[in-house]
């Protein structure tokens, strides 16, 4: 269960991470579009402005770059979990396994034991009847 639960929470993560992701590209592209509009619809820009826009520019690749490499790093935890859960899954299968065969050799020997008794009080009951 707490696999399970751990698997979900990196999922979450992950979709979570992929959505900042997209974000960041979406704000990457209109970045990059205004700075092409901008240096394409007036002959003349300032220099100021063209080293403020390509520092955005610069700074949403960097988060873009950051949030791609938290989506790997996201994406290898889900993984990792994935696997645990699987590993878990089979320690559980294993544990009712052998509950099961422990359960069943009890129950063996109860009935053993009854039989015993039983046949014990049957031959006492014909050696009180032969008397």
């Amino acid at each position: 269960m707490l696999a399970q639960q751990e698997l979900a929470k990196s999922i979450s993560r992950m979709s979570g991470t992929q959505a900042q992701l997209r974000s960041s590209e979406a704000e990457l592209e209109q970045a990059l579009a205004e700075q092409r509009t901008v240096a394409s619809e007036s002959g003349v820009v300032d220099a100021a402005e063209l080293q403020a826009r390509q520092a955005f520019v610069e700074r949403v690749e960097a988060q873009r770059s950051r949030h791609a490499l938290d989506l790997t790093q996201s994406e290898a935890e889900v993984a990792d979990r994935g696997a645990k859960l699987v590993v878990a899954a089979g320690e559980h299968e294993m544990l009712n396994r052998l509950r099961d065969r422990r359960r069943g050799e009890h129950q063996r020997e109860v009935d053993r034991t009854e039989g015993k008794m039983l046949d014990e009080m049957a031959g006492a009951r014909s050696q009180r009847s032969v008397a």
